[in-house]
């Protein structure tokens, strides 16, 4: 084994799927004078197992990234890592699977077939492509339309059919670019869930959205990005954690003049009146469980049906990890019903 070779090797074992340093991106007019510089210097690592989310506003160099990361544009400067490979290697980009911003689809291809294009760019027998498709179209409640041509699809259906061509070949590192755009609640929480699952089977998922409320929910941590440098990342609890403020949970059945004990003696200790609210489901739990109240009265419904398990071949790496790919019927029901008194107390620095 050469010295290069053993660097590959020992990078592939490491944690870090992704290791990208220095990394710049300029663009040039046609004389080849500097136009505009997309990423400026850019560092960071994704570690194998986690949801990381690529965020920033339009025009802050999260797809120029995203195109380096899958070899589609070459670096002015820096260097990337792929899964200890450059991510020009034909085996590199064999093992990610992407889902671009637009479902880019042949609208005369069924589902089907569209899944059987996309295994076949992997050199994938059609035995184990028929086997994967039943799966993905199970998995993303579209078996119903294996035979309907993808042109007559709802923008959220056609975003089903990408996210599953993005899994055809069961890959290592999944890139998801807007993955929830044009789907409705029920939608985006499968696709969250299913997210979740697959971190937890080993996968590594680079998320890229606009809707902060999903990247909150599923990412491990984040990168925000501003005229191509990262202005903050972290882990979403050590960034968006307020340690100078505190919230006290009381139970339901306290009796009232205990509760207003314990205020008496906060507004002495603290020489000011503590905030107190009622804590609130948020709405997309909500939104899911009016639905599937619904649901149950529905015989035949319309559109898409619920998420089922996620498909067998993805998981043959870690049977026996955790399932949290359910059916939106799996909301806590506990949660929904609890009605405590929560305190939001004042900065110490008042005291």
């Amino acid at each position: 084994m050469t010295e290069r070779e053993s660097a590959v090797a020992h990078a592939e074992r490491s944690d870090n799927i992704v290791a990208i340093q220095h990394l710049s991106k300029t663009f040039r007019d046609f004389w080849r004078r500097p136009k505009v510089k997309a990423v400026d210097d850019l560092s960071f690592e994704i570690r194998r197992g986690e949801v990381f989310g690529l965020l920033g506003p339009n025009g802050s160099g999260k797809s120029t990234t995203i195109k380096m990361m899958l070899g589609l544009l070459q670096p002015t400067n820096g260097s990337i890592q792929m899964m200890g490979r450059s991510p020009y290697d034909v085996q590199t980009k064999a093992r990610m699977g992407y889902l671009p911003e637009e479902s880019y689809l042949y609208p005369y291809l069924t589902s089907e077939e569209t899944l059987h294009f996309f295994g076949s760019l992997f050199d994938m027998d059609r035995a184990e492509r028929e086997r994967r498709i039943d799966q993905l179209l199970e998995m993303i409640g579209l078996q119903h339309t294996r035979r309907r041509v993808v042109g007559e699809f709802s923008k959220g259906m056609a975003r089903r059919i990408g996210l599953a061509q993005a899994l055809i070949n069961d890959p290592d590192l999944i890139i998801l670019d807007e993955p929830t755009s044009g789907l409705d609640p029920i939608g985006c929480r499968q696709v969250k869930n299913l997210i979740q699952t697959l971190a937890q089977r080993g996968k590594t998922v680079l998320l890229c959205s606009h809707l902060l409320a999903d990247v909150e929910d599923v990412c491990d941590r984040i990168a925000i990005l501003y005229n191509g440098r990262i202005q903050a990342m972290g882990s979403i609890h050590e960034l968006l954690e307020q340690r100078n403020r505190y919230r006290v949970t009381l139970p339901e059945e306290l009796p009232p003049e205990q509760l207003n004990r314990i205020l008496a003696e906060l507004r002495t200790a603290l020489n000011d009146e503590p905030d107190i609210d009622h804590p609130r489901v948020d709405l997309e739990q909500f939104f899911l469980q009016i639905i599937e109240k619904a649901r149950a009265d529905v015989q035949t419904p319309s559109g898409t049906t619920p998420a089922r398990k996620i498909a067998e071949y993805l998981s043959d790496k870690q049977a026996d990890a955790p399932q949290h790919c359910e059916d939106e019927s799996a909301i806590d029901q506990k949660d929904q019903d609890e009605r405590l008194k929560n305190l939001t107390l004042p900065s110490e620095e008042k005291n």
